[in-house]
């Protein structure tokens, strides 16, 4: 069974305090850190954590980093970027790092919530996931180990990802809108930019397709 707890990076005490209650509040058991070298180590010491918030502006060790390690290191839970940024590549930084959402502050407790709220579900459904196998061209897509592989290679995904990927070869062939995408995946509250299709698209072609920007498999039109 999932587990309800959440890592939350802010190196500001008040703000962070102001999102630990909040989230205590809705249920979550949270652990805190007030940098990123911390959050590593609570990271390290929690490894069931199900949803990592990272604060994207920090001395040493940033959220971008912190993202990329915890990836890099094979973590497929959810994670959220909080960022005062709101430039459209700040927010693309953080989705390509291996982020599956944002949220730019100021925000309401209640948004955050509900963006760690879906990430679970989405997690907690994929758990479910009936024992099945999904096969298109080179890939094969094992919906009981959650797993990707290529040519008989394994590909690592997020659990987004694996869901895009679930979500295109249980539709092989046939064009799916943008809205389609959104909805499917981030579910029918999600009230972020729509961007976050494009994004994680492009971060899925990255790691399927032999020339991203020449996609054979993954195709806009």
């Amino acid at each position: 069974m999932m587990t309800r707890k959440v890592l939350v990076l802010e190196d500001e005490e008040n703000i962070r305090s102001f999102v630990v209650i909040n989230l205590k509040r809705a249920g979550y058991e949270v652990v805190q850190a007030g940098s990123g070298e911390q959050a590593l180590e609570k990271f390290h010491e929690n490894p069931d954590v199900a949803v990592c918030i990272l604060d994207v502006m920090l001395p040493g060790i940033d959220g971008y980093e912190v993202c990329r390690t915890l990836r890099g290191e094979g973590y497929e839970g959810g994670i959220i970027m909080l960022t005062a940024r709101t430039q459209e590549s700040d927010k693309v930084t953080g989705l390509m790092t291996g982020a599956d959402d944002y949220v730019t502050k100021p925000f309401s407790p209640s948004e955050l919530a509900a963006r760690v709220d879906a990430i679970c579900r989405r997690i907690s459904a994929g758990n479910d996931a009936p024992s099945d196998i999904l096969k298109s061209g080179p890939f094969t897509l094992s919906l009981l180990s959650r797993t990707l592989t290529k040519n008989g290679k394994i590909i690592d995904l997020t659990q987004v990802e694996f869901q895009l990927m679930e979500l295109f070869m249980s539709n092989a062939e046939t064009a799916l809108e943008r809205k389609q995408i959104l909805v499917r995946i981030w579910g029918e509250s999600y009230n972020g930019d729509d961007k976050i299709v494009d994004v994680n698209i492009r971060r899925l072609r990255m790691k399927i397709e032999d020339e991203p920007s020449n996609p054979a498999h993954l195709q806009t039109v």
